[in-house]
């Protein structure tokens, strides 16, 4: 039975290559734990960011983990589908 444990993060709305390193810190702090990525307030995801969180759904999918992106805007979608993605291809688990 894994741990009842979550964690959320709310993504900043400019994610650029500079805020890719502090993202991936963030993130290794939860693994392990059921994570929920917000990402209403995004205005502008680089390609960096992006590999971040598809990095790290693929980790949380190995780890049996839960990995969510809640609530994505219309720039995080729209970025998203401009490199052939969707918000789906960032979630795992049971969501």
């Amino acid at each position: 039975m894994k741990p009842s444990q979550s964690e959320s993060v709310t993504l900043s709305p400019v994610l650029d290559i500079t805020a890719a390193t502090p993202l991936v810190a963030e993130l290794v702090k939860m693994r392990g734990k059921d994570v929920t990525v917000h990402a209403a307030a995004v205005e502008k995801i680089g390609a960096q960011c992006i590999q971040v969180l598809l990095s790290a759904a693929a980790t949380w999918s190995h780890d049996g983990m839960e990995f969510e992106v809640a609530e994505p805007s219309e720039a995080f979608s729209e970025s998203l589908q401009t490199m052939g993605l969707e918000v789906a291809d960032m979630s795992v688990g049971n969501v």
